[in-house]
């Protein structure tokens, strides 16, 4: 079983266009469509989707029209209730793949819903193999969140391994509270951002330079390493992937694809490396399913998550990077 907790869920609403989107101009929708959301949310549809347990916990009120539709694809959920509607956000899809995301803020949460929502976390992941905490954090909650929910589970007798799937202040103060997470996934820009916060010296990099060139992200990624820190997974856009922990690091370049939606395959990478990690590949395994799934993901419409058989992990070449001396950037 793999718990996922969003602690941001979102309706997420795709409509995709049949010309470039043109500010200030009046255009047509091709397609449109509405799905649940959210970062771990996405993760357990994916997990779902290719024959994985997983249990999906979010605040929300039983008669949400997100929780309904979760439970009616038959992806079991746990929710603490709240009074208001859950989030919607808005995808524009661009016929070359360009996305444009609009994402509302989300649901004030309570002092009480959030202790409400560690104690069920910590309840479920007592059976759980895994445990991935994705995304933003709505207002009323601290920017140390995640770094309290990970030492309340971690305080428990049955502790599962635990992934990070976040960004910005609730990411950083994660990593500097030194609480042990085994795997965190930024992206590239979001590498940047983390490497800043704890004081590493990124140069004048940029992430278009990290998605480019792969031995920059492992290089980063190596400087944050430490004994609570287990891996890294950078996901690098169109470039791939690299993963890195304490025994090496690996880099799988992406496979060619007619991207269509970008939405969403960040968190299908996560769920691929998960999902392989369940079946006992090791880390190069671990990696190539990751970019399979995230490459499938953006193959397909909207926010649509790839079913196993659509993802070809033995097409992804993965190969060893030597370790990298400090001062790479």
């Amino acid at each position: 079983m793999i718990v996922t907790l969003t602690v941001n869920p979102s309706f997420d609403r795709t409509v995709e266009l049949d010309a470039p989107l043109e500010r200030g101009q009046v255009q047509r929708a091709v397609v449109t469509g509405q799905e649940p959301g959210g970062k771990g949310v996405n993760v357990s549809r994916a997990l779902h989707a290719a024959g994985c347990d997983t249990l999906a916990i979010l605040p929300g009120a039983s008669t949400d029209p997100l929780v309904v539709a979760l439970e009616a694809s038959g992806i079991p959920t746990a929710t603490v209730s709240i009074d208001s509607p859950i989030r919607s956000n808005i995808t524009l899809a661009e016929p070359d793949g360009t996305t444009t995301k609009l994402n509302d803020p989300g649901v004030h949460l309570s002092e009480a819903v959030v202790a409400e929502l560690i104690d069920v976390v910590v309840a479920q992941s007592a059976s759980a193999s895994w445990l991935v905490l994705a995304g933003s954090v709505p207002p009323g909650v601290a920017d140390t969140f995640y770094a309290t929910l990970v030492r309340a589970v971690r305080a428990s007798r049955a502790a599962p391994r635990i992934a990070v799937d976040s960004s910005g202040a609730p990411l950083a103060a994660l990593v500097a509270s030194g609480e042990r997470v085994d795997l965190i996934k930024p992206n590239a820009e979001e590498l940047l951002q983390l490497a800043e916060s704890q004081g590493l010296d990124t140069g004048s990099a940029t992430h278009e330079q990290l998605e480019a060139d792969p031995e920059l992200a492992v290089s980063l990624a190596q400087a944050l390493l430490s004994p609570a820190l287990g891996a890294v997974l950078v996901t690098l856009g169109s470039h791939g992937a690299v993963l890195v922990d304490a025994e090496g690091a690996w880099r799988a370049p992406a496979p060619r694809i007619v991207a269509r939606s970008t939405v969403g395959a960040g968190d299908c990478s996560l769920a691929g490396y998960v999902l392989a990690d369940q079946r006992g590949d090791l880390p190069a395994g671990r990696l190539a399913q990751a970019v399979a799934h995230g490459a499938a993901a953006a193959s397909l419409p909207g926010t649509t998550v790839p079913t196993l058989e659509q993802t070809h992990p033995g097409d992804i070449v993965v190969t060893t990077i030597p370790r990298i001396a400090a001062g790479r950037i």
